[in-house]
């Protein structure tokens, strides 16, 4: 799928140091947990760090804003935009151009979802735990085709601190997350698709 060649595939192995970072020793957390956490994480914003296919690391900031609303701010030298409103996913470039692709064909949709149930039949495809980390393994039941998402949690408290997009192609994009802020005031302009990309110089 041209959106996850937009954002470019990732390497699934995460820096020694950025997992050296995660707290130690953790049981695995169950599904009900985990939803729960993802149904009350309303707004959130912190920075991320996304591995390159080609061994490359892009930077930038993200805002979350359930349901259904996320940004991505590309540091220099990308400096892309990439918005999902409205059932949307827009990615804008420093050029001005500007593609868009339905949110719900895109696994990252399963966490921007109005309400998160992992207990769904056929939802969760994995779900383990490596002593210091919990990753589930998510898909669309309905709709496996459109890739999965592992997403990767640590306990005490609850976080989510990566995830993994599987497109239907085989090729993954890792996003590992810096410390969430969550819990403040963002306003739905700065997710306005149409907005932000005219601020940029889009059409």
């Amino acid at each position: 799928m041209v959106f996850f060649s937009a954002l470019r595939a990732a390497v699934l192995a995460v820096p020694a140091a950025l997992i050296l970072a995660m707290p130690a020793q953790a049981d695995k957390l169950p599904l009900s947990r985990i939803s729960n956490y993802l149904n009350a994480l309303k707004t959130a914003q912190g920075d991320f760090t996304q591995i390159n296919e080609d061994g490359t690391i892009s930077t930038g900031k993200i805002y979350i804003k359930r349901p259904g609303r996320i940004r991505f701010e590309y540091a220099p030298p990308q400096e892309l935009l990439v918005l999902a409103s409205g059932g949307a996913v827009a990615i804008h470039d420093p050029k001005g151009s500007t593609e868009t692709y339905p949110l719900n064909k895109t696994p990252l949709s399963l966490i921007l979802a109005q309400t998160v149930d992992l207990g769904r039949a056929q939802m969760v495809v994995g779900h383990t735990s490596d002593g210091k980390t919990t990753t589930v393994r998510a898909q669309d039941p309905e709709h496996p085709e459109y890739g999965s998402i592992d997403l990767i949690f640590t306990d005490n408290p609850v976080q989510l601190r990566q995830w993994v997009i599987h497109d239907e192609g085989g090729s993954a994009t890792t996003v590992v997350l810096g410390e969430l802020k969550s819990g403040v005031a963002l306003g739905s302009g700065l997710f306005n698709i149409q907005v932000q990309t005219r601020s940029m110089g889009g059409q």
